[in-house]
Formats: C-alpha cells, sequence, structure tokens
C-alpha cells in the first residue's frame, strides 16, 4: 500500500492528525484537510487512490462532496458517519460511497475496510458464481445478454440498447454478480460478502442502495426483489 494516496477528510484536529498518523504507519501516503472545499481542491490537485469523507464537514459537508467527486471520477469513497443510524449513511451511499465507517472507529478496521475496498477495485472482474436456468445469450468474448442490457465481463463495460452505461466499480462488481448467476435469488449477506469482501456481518442498507442505483442505470425492472431472502436479476 505503499504508492496508495488517500485523501482524509475531517474536520476533528485530533481525529484527523491520529488517523493520519495511523494510515501513514500502515504505508499509506495521506492527504490530511479540515473541510470539505480543501478536500475538494485536493482530490483535484492530487487525484488519490481513495477517499474517506466525514459526513459533518464545515465549507462542503461530506455527502456533497461525494456526489462531486463522483461526478468527475469513480475513485473509491469511504463515507465516516458518528451516527449509525443516521440518514446520513443513505444519504452518503446515494451519492456514490462505495462504504461507510461508524465513528468512533478502531484504526484496524478502518484499514481493513480500506484494504478491501481498494481489492475490489483492483479486481472487479473477479466475480464469481454458478449460472442458473436463466443462463443468458453470450454474443462473443464474454459478453452476455439480458434483453437489451449487455454486460461485457472482460472489457468491464455495459450497454443498454446498445448505449454505454457508466457504472462505478461497485455497481460493475454487483452486476458481475447478479450475471454470474441470472435467475438465482442471492441475499444479502452473500453480496455483502462477495462484492464487499465482508467475511463478518455487515449494514444492508450499503446492499440495498446500491441496487437501487444500479438498478437506476440498467432499467427498474431488471434486478427483481425477492422479500425476505434477497434479489435476483432477470434473465
Amino acid at each position: 500500500m505503499a504508492d496508495t494516496h488517500v485523501l482524509f477528510v475531517e474536520d476533528d484536529d485530533v481525529i484527523r492528525e491520529a488517523t493520519q498518523l495511523a494510515l501513514e504507519r500502515d504505508g499509506f501516503m495521506v492527504t490530511a484537510v479540515p473541510d470539505g472545499l480543501l478536500g475538494l481542491e485536493s482530490f483535484r490537485a492530487r487525484r488519490p487512490d481513495i477517499a474517506l469523507l466525514d459526513v459533518m464537514v464545515p465549507g462542503l459537508d461530506g455527502v456533497s462532496l461525494c456526489r462531486r467527486i463522483r461526478d468527475e471520477s469513480t475513485v473509491p469513497v469511504i463515507m465516516l458517519s458518528a451516527r449509525a443510524d443516521s440518514i446520513d449513511v443513505v444519504l452518503g451511499l446515494e451519492a456514490g460511497a462505495d462504504d461507510y465507517v461508524t465513528k468512533p472507529f478502531d484504526g484496524a478496521v478502518l484499514v481493513a475496510r480500506i484494504r478491501a475496498v481498494l481489492r475490489r477495485f483492483g479486481h472487479a472482474s473477479g466475480a464469481n458464481g454458478a449460472a442458473a436456468d436463466g443462463t443468458p445469450e453470450t454474443i462473443e468474448g464474454g459478453t452476455l445478454r439480458f434483453g437489451d442490457l449487455e454486460v461485457d465481463t472482460e472489457g468491464m463495460e455495459v450497454r443498454k440498447a446498445g448505449t454505454p452505461v457508466a457504472l462505478t466499480p461497485t455497481e460493475m462488481r454487483l452486476l458481475l454478480e447478479f450475471s454470474a448467476a441470472p435467475g438465482t435469488v442471492l441475499s444479502r449477506d452473500r453480496l455483502l460478502e462477495r462484492v464487499w469482501d465482508y467475511g463478518w456481518g455487515g449494514d444492508t442498507r450499503v446492499v440495498d442502495v446500491h441496487v437501487q442505483r444500479l438498478r437506476g442505470k440498467i432499467g427498474q425492472d431488471r434486478i427483481e426483489t425477492v422479500r425476505g431472502f434477497g434479489y435476483k436479476l432477470r434473465g
């Protein structure tokens, strides 16, 4: 991780300095700033590999900053929130964040989550799964077709009715999981493990919000909710 550059936006001086030191001890390069406007400026100037954004920062709040970053880049974003049950969590995910960590957090947990996100982004084609009866049509070169939706599993590209669809790496991994097993119900826990690399329990809101975002891009009826069980891709 020695070459991994982290942008950390946090207005609490103690948390910012302690977390920066902890991340640097683990080999990360860190740019730490106290407000959202400086965060946006630093992001554009330095182009970090990952951004850690506290929700409640002055100048430009973390959710708005996440949205601005997502308008320009697919760089992974982790939101930091002091309230696990807050609407801030959902707002951050809807703005394009890939994950979130609740404060106060253990430094080792934060590092583990950062590494998990970076692994996902570095191996976006690593989805696996057994195909079900709804096996899609294979066009060529690893491209799968589901109605008007085409998923290029080698080129990591998606087209709907011939038009390219821009997905974040997390959304792409989620779609790859569904594409590998069309017609099969995938539980939220399985998706957390396979897409978010959670070997332990996690907040299923992360899955639900990302599914909603994915539906908005590939079609609301393409991913079906199976109440009490999870989701499945319609072949």
